[in-house]
């Protein structure tokens, strides 16, 4: 890809190019001018942690994320204890690559369970324990809502405010939100949550994707291109930079059409949405 260099701000998501491999994002977002990108742990753990740490730090660019960790709410001591240990490996791998932050998604509710109060303060119980952990490597962690359609199976924490809820129990070094169009563009209470994390200092990564309908079954592989459904990014962008925050703004994308394209030919869209409905 060639052309005008991409917006200072913009940040990649592996999983918006999830064809291309790890050299073929740094060499294209590298050739696209694009100075930051977000990892997933499986790619990054099938290339090497040391290896990609190598690879993309050699190519100067900053990793804005890592995705993910999580996934507290088993309601079984042996669940929570795996989870706290898959969840310490994460935070090592972070720490290696460099990561701005350490995505968090909750986790949904155990099969027969239907209290999401509960299941909220398991993961305060496992965070008591992870965020020590996660200071020692100088680590932040970043706790995401998901759409409340997520809730059963993915992830209980469903706003803005109940991830601060969540965060605002720990030093906010420790522990910030992230913050994602995709998932909470409906909130009519966003903007007041949008100022009480950065007023707290806890608003640690924005990510953009659009909400396209009708959504596709699942849900999960329906995140829009930019601009092509109804999210006003801009306003959601301007929004974040108003409580503060000055970080990468990600683009994180989860959609089958854009998986089967040339992959620097959806970079290049990606740049040239960003800067039309972004910027």
């Amino acid at each position: 890809m060639t052309g005008a260099k991409a917006p200072a701000r913009l940040s990649l998501n592996q999983e918006t190019i999830r064809q291309w491999s790890l050299p073929d994002l740094v060499a294209g977002c590298t050739a696209a001018g694009v100075g930051a990108v977000g990892l997933w742990r499986e790619p990054v753990r099938g290339f090497g942690v040391r290896e990609t740490a190598k690879l993309v730090s050699g190519a100067g660019l900053r990793v804005s994320s890592l995705c993910r960790g999580g996934f507290f709410t088993a309601a079984d001591p042996a669940g929570r204890a795996a989870a706290l240990q898959d969840n310490r490996r994460a935070v090592e791998e972070a720490a290696e690559l460099g990561a701005d932050v350490l995505v968090l998604v909750a986790g949904g509710l155990p099969a027969g369970d239907g209290d999401l109060v509960g299941a909220r303060r398991r993961v305060v119980d496992v965070l008591g324990d992870l965020a020590p952990w996660a200071a020692g490597f100088g680590v932040r962690l970043g706790i995401e809502p998901l759409h409340p359609m997520f809730a059963s199976d993915r992830c209980v924490v469903s706003t803005l405010g109940q991830a601060l809820d969540i965060a605002e129990e720990f030093p906010a070094e420790r522990v910030g939100v992230v913050a994602d169009s995709y998932h909470l563009w409906w909130d009519e209470r966003l903007s007041g949550d949008l100022r009480r994390a950065g007023a707290g200092g806890r608003l640690a990564s924005v990510q953009l994707a659009d909400w396209v309908t009708p959504l596709p079954e699942g849900a999960l592989l329906g995140r829009g291109q930019l601009g092509d459904g109804c999210v006003d990014l801009r306003g959601f962008r301007q929004l974040a930079d108003a409580a503060g925050y000055r970080g990468p703004v990600e683009v994180e994308i989860f959609h089958p059409g854009l998986w089967a394209r040339d992959g620097s030919e959806v970079l290049k869209e990606v740049v040239e949405r960003y800067r039309r409905h972004v910027e």
